[in-house]
């Protein structure tokens, strides 16, 4: 093997480069150049060997050992040119050749060259192409019909006294004819060997892509039917492959998505396009917490390329690779989401702004507008004038104070700067002094307040500030609402491990598609330019995220034209349920060991 290695080597590099990239091809490039070049140079080589043992050879003898140069330089053709039909129709007609011209000095057909006229269309049969098989065919019957007309005619000597003249030479020729048809099989058999190793290897190829690849590859007969599932189907659907042949795939597609799914394979199919489509399809997984739930798959399909010159478009196969998108689908609705989020926080701090302009601008008029008729020496005011200008401008300060604490208090909450401060205190007193600081509002709107408080009410560990302003804001809200003769009724009780507070008008309530949205930054319920209550829309969500920092939640029910009814909901002990912040536990630790440390330096000294 390692003497003929060197062999092998020179023979590859005569293969042409462009037979070189498909195996198949090479394998017949070699078969073609490899018997003609070692046969040929082998019996030229044995030509002294047959001068020996023969003696002076003929011209007929020497005719056909010189004809011998005729493959090498085929093989060098081939070698050269890469045309694989043209080489073997040249070889036909070399071979061909030969044996007309050696039958015609033995004998005409009935010579012993003539059965080389068998072995040339079986030499074309190796090139795997019926138009050289026909050229050689017709070449080789050609030449037996010259010989046969050439002996009927007497134009050639009788074979019999031939062959006792050239007995050793008939001799020679049956044996090399029987040996080149047997190395015909061979070639034949090695060749077919080739192909069906290199079929055998690429689809041992395709099947482990097919394998490996975690996109799943269907195959679509008439009417969409399944006839093949790759197996990565098993682990994106969690089921056999056998389950979705057939109608088994579409059985398990969404049915609003059914439509879509069977339109692309008919499109595909019928057009000859490629089609993409995504749709949901169920999936049995015991694992998950809901078993049978819906992914979302992207399917992309094409007719099959043997498949697209069928006059029926029924009969056409479809190619589907389905691919997993779930979680691309739920970043694209999660940045929808956002974007909504986004857009809807816009548009509340539009209308904030426009709403807040109202809110500013009013009572800076009026301070501005008071202040330079107190300080317009022209104008005559008598004492109460000057003390009702001076009460409307501290009206209106006020009234902008506490605007902009509540702007302030908002933005503390959403960047969580707020702190709150717990301590124990009795909710009934606090709730009962709100109730009081508000009366004369109330009396002024034609509101009545009525209290219900438990009077097994505990005491509770709250920050007293922050729970007296949801209070303030609740109650002010539920009487600015209310109309002239209405009533607000705030009430508390125990709920279990928490305390309730409600505050419940008898105004004009909320709309439905409002009451979702309550408690937002900037948002006011029916917010125009025009409304009849003034507010800067912040005091619900001040009041909300009061109400989370402690740890309780919010309960709002309402009917437009009846009231409304709010309910907070706070723990006994908020400072027990509240997480500890290590920092903030640190730090106040080490204030008191810095306290500590002061008071003993000041008694040394």
């Amino acid at each position: 093997m390692s003497f003929l290695t060197p062999v092998w080597n020179y023979v590859d590099a005569l293969v042409h480069p462009a037979a070189q990239h498909d195996a198949l091809t090479a394998a017949r490039h070699r078969a073609f150049i490899a018997p003609r070049l070692l046969g040929s140079f082998a019996a030229l080589a044995s030509f002294p060997a047959y001068i020996v043992f023969r003696g002076v050879p003929s011209a007929l003898e020497v005719g056909v050992f010189g004809w011998l140069v005729a493959p090498i330089l085929i093989a060098y053709f081939l070698s050269r040119t890469g045309r694989y039909e043209s080489a073997h129709v040249l070889s036909s007609l070399s071979l061909t050749g030969l044996v007309t011209a050696v039958a015609w000095c033995s004998g005409g057909i009935g010579s012993f060259a003539a059965i080389w006229l068998v072995v040339v269309p079986l030499e074309a049969a190796l090139s795997a192409s019926r138009r050289v098989v026909a050229l050689a065919s017709i070449i080789a019957l050609a030449a037996a019909g010259l010989l046969m007309t050439a002996s009927a005619i007497g134009l050639l000597p009788p074979a019999t006294t031939l062959a006792d003249e050239h007995g050793a030479l008939a001799a020679l020729g049956i044996i090399s004819a029987a040996l080149y048809a047997t190395g015909l099989a061979l070639g034949a058999e090695s060749l077919a060997r080739t192909s069906f190793w290199l079929l055998y290897a690429e689809e041992d190829r395709y099947r482990l892509l097919a394998r490996n690849m975690t996109d799943v590859i269907v195959r679509h007969g008439r009417n969409g039917v399944v006839l093949f599932v790759s197996p990565a189907a098993e682990p994106l659907f969690s089921v056999r492959t056998g389950e979705l042949a057939g109608h088994g795939l579409f059985d398990r597609v969404h049915v609003a998505d059914r439509p879509a799914y069977l339109t692309a394979l008919a499109d595909a199919a019928a057009l000859g396009e490629t089609r993409t489509v995504e749709f949901r399809i169920r999936r049995d997984d015991s694992t998950q917490a809901h078993a049978g739930h819906f992914v979302w798959v992207e399917m992309r399909c094409r007719p099959l390329d043997r498949a697209t010159d069928t006059a029926d478009a029924d009969a056409r196969e479809v190619v589907a690779v389905l691919r997993d998108v779930s979680e691309r689908k739920a970043q694209e609705r999660a940045i929808e989401i956002a974007r909504a989020e986004s857009e809807r926080a816009n548009a509340a701090k539009s209308r904030f702004l426009a709403t807040m302009s109202h809110e500013l601008r009013t009572p800076l008029n009026a301070i501005i507008g008071f202040s330079d008729m107190l300080s317009n020496d022209s104008l005559v005011l008598n004492a109460a004038r000057k003390h009702e200008y001076a009460k409307l401008i501290n009206d209106s300060g006020r009234h902008l104070l506490s605007v902009v604490n509540g702007i302030l208090d908002m933005s503390k909450m959403e960047t969580g700067n707020f702190e709150i401060t717990p301590e124990p205190f009795m909710p009934a007193q606090l709730i009962v002094s709100c109730c009081d600081l508000l009366a004369l509002k109330a009396h002024d709107a034609g509101v009545e307040i009525k209290t219900r408080i438990a009077f097994d009410l505990p005491e509770v560990v709250a920050d007293r500030r922050a729970f007296n302003q949801v209070l303030i804001n609740l109650i002010s809200n539920a009487i600015k609402f209310t109309p002239r003769g209405g009533r607000v009724t705030v009430s508390a009780q125990c709920d279990g491990s928490k305390f309730a507070v409600t505050v419940e008008d008898t105004g004009v309530g909320i709309g439905e598609d409002d009451l979702p949205r309550l408690g937002e930054a900037f948002f006011q319920a029916r917010a125009s330019y025009d409304r009849r209550h003034d507010g800067s829309g912040l005091g619900l969500s001040i009041v909300k995220g009061l109400v989370r920092l402690h740890g309780g939640d919010l309960d709002i029910q309402s009917r437009l034209g009846e009231g409304t009814r709010v309910t907070v909901r706070l723990p006994i002990d908020c400072e027990a349920g509240r997480p500890v912040d290590p920092i903030r536990l640190v730090t106040e630790r080490a204030s008191e060991l810095a306290a500590v440390a002061n008071v003993r330096i000041k008694k040394s000294a």
